[in-house]
């Protein structure tokens, strides 16, 4: 048995009481938070004792949409002002030329950023696989870094001599598509609390993939008992595809393909409307909200407020890196409430005419981060800090140029300019210490990253 006790910090709990806790400390055993509360009231020894005074300590993020393998073309320049669907046709032929290694390394690159935001658990999605390449090669890497994953096995079977709009080299066969994704369930997926790896069905998005794909991944995926995920009501763009190739909008089209339910969530889900808000709370699916991504791509604001009110789960994410050219998620949680705040100005939201109307604040942001990404993954085990759950958090030392002149700690690091982070632990584990990535060599990570990338480009 391994303990480790944080003392001194100001403890962010975001429990059901949302206990926020001055000279607070975390007493963690075997990876497990064992106690949470104010430092004189814990265990005074341990196997390691970190004071953590001067810090905020939060629950770790939780990352619910990514695609890891896009850091390797961040602005590239014929994609950086171009719309969702001339982006993707733009670099769906640099894509097609992805290695193994590519997506071994990209995977480090991705979850090293992240950690370094305070990201404990993340969820890519990972659709095509040219070369050889695996989402065994994913799993693979993520191990190494030691942050959670939810592996998505992402597809796409409708090519454009289908009316679909990848091109036809990087699309695969149905049946190639459903018996992978039961081998990697077999193989790879952890149902028990505290997994760091499960795996999730995702075909890539209704313009990608055919009815019936989706029809047999809800079926292989409720058979096993894992989540299903896919893009949605992204933009103007897939709203009008789905009414001319299927006969409804996004979320009716869900509906017909049995893709709702609290085992269900969407990536963006942007344009929708009223009554399509009340069939996502009415089954319990959750939304990836990414905001970063939505303004990068001209895509839309997401109706945020108007999920949460109406009780749909909504978590956030940084999504690809091609759209987003980070993997920041501390910034997304920033960009959340600042586009919800933007929004409220477009919509002619004033306190003065609605007072029961409030503007979005750094603290809901931050439950978008934490208990709502980890509600949107169907986990119960991670988002809080408190007895039972994983040890799982990040730590700011407020003691920094960025931070000064801040009176609330906790909402310094949401309204200041999103930084790396101080600690990112993971089962009890560092994954960042010291502002320093624990687990991979950065230097040598970032030149085999930029040799890959320029292979791209130039091949």
């Amino acid at each position: 048995m391994t303990t480790l006790l944080i003392k001194n910090a100001y403890i962010v709990t975001m429990d059901d009481h949302q206990r926020e806790i001055a000279e607070g400390g975390l007493f963690i055993r075997d990876g497990v938070i064992e106690q949470v509360g104010v430092t004189r009231d814990l265990p005074l020894t341990a196997d390691e004792v970190l004071d953590l005074t001067g810090h905020v300590v939060l629950p770790g993020l939780v990352n619910t949409h990514h695609h890891f393998y896009q850091t390797l073309t961040r602005a590239v320049p014929a994609a950086q002002d171009a719309n969702l669907f001339n982006w993707l046709k733009t670099l769906y032929p640099i894509w097609a030329k992805l290695q193994p290694d590519d997506i071994f390394t990209s995977t480090q690159t991705a979850l090293s950023e992240l950690a370094l935001s305070g990201c404990t658990t993340a969820s890519d999605h990972l659709y095509l696989f040219p070369n050889g390449s695996k989402l065994d090669d994913e799993i693979a890497a993520a191990l190494e870094v030691g942050v959670r994953l939810q592996a998505s096995r992402g597809s796409m079977s409708l090519g454009e001599s289908k009316g679909g709009l990848p091109p036809d080299s990087v699309v695969d066969t149905e049946e190639n598509i459903l018996k992978d994704s039961q081998r990697l369930i077999e193989k790879y997926h952890d149902a028990k609390p505290g997994a760091m790896t499960q795996i999730v069905l995702a075909p890539c998005s209704p313009f990608s993939v055919t009815s019936d794909l989706m029809k047999q991944s809800a079926k292989l995926a409720r058979e096993y008992g894992v989540h299903l995920h896919t893009h949605l009501a992204e933009t103007e763009d897939e709203e009008q595809f789905c009414q001319q190739m299927f006969g409804h909008r996004p979320v009716g089209y869900m509906q017909e393909v049995d893709w709702v339910g609290g085992d269900v969530w969407f990536a963006h889900a942007v344009w929708v409307n009223d009554e399509e808000i009340q069939v996502f709370a009415k089954h319990d699916c959750g939304v990836a909200h990414c905001p970063t991504s939505n303004m990068r791509l001209a895509s839309g604001i997401a109706p945020v407020k108007e999920y949460r009110a109406a009780g749909v789960n909504v978590g956030l994410g940084v999504d690809g890196s091609a759209s987003n050219d980070g993997s920041n998620l501390l910034a997304e949680v920033r960009n959340a409430m600042l586009v919800s705040r933007v929004k409220d100005g477009m919509t002619g939201y004033s306190l003065s005419n609605d007072p029961n109307r409030k503007l979005m604040t750094a603290r809901q942001a931050l439950h978008l981060g934490t208990r709502g990404g980890a509600a949107v993954l169907g986990r119960t085990d991670i988002g809080s800090l408190e007895a039972g759950k994983c040890a799982d958090f990040f730590a700011v030392n407020l003691n920094k140029l960025a931070y000064t002149g801040m009176h609330d700690p906790v909402s310094a690091i949401v309204f200041g300019q999103s930084m790396n982070v101080d600690y990112t632990v993971v089962n009890g584990k560092y994954v960042v210490r010291q502002g320093q990535l624990a687990t991979v060599d950065e230097h040598k990570l970032i030149e085999r990253h930029n040799k890959a990338a320029k292979r791209l480009l130039t091949a």
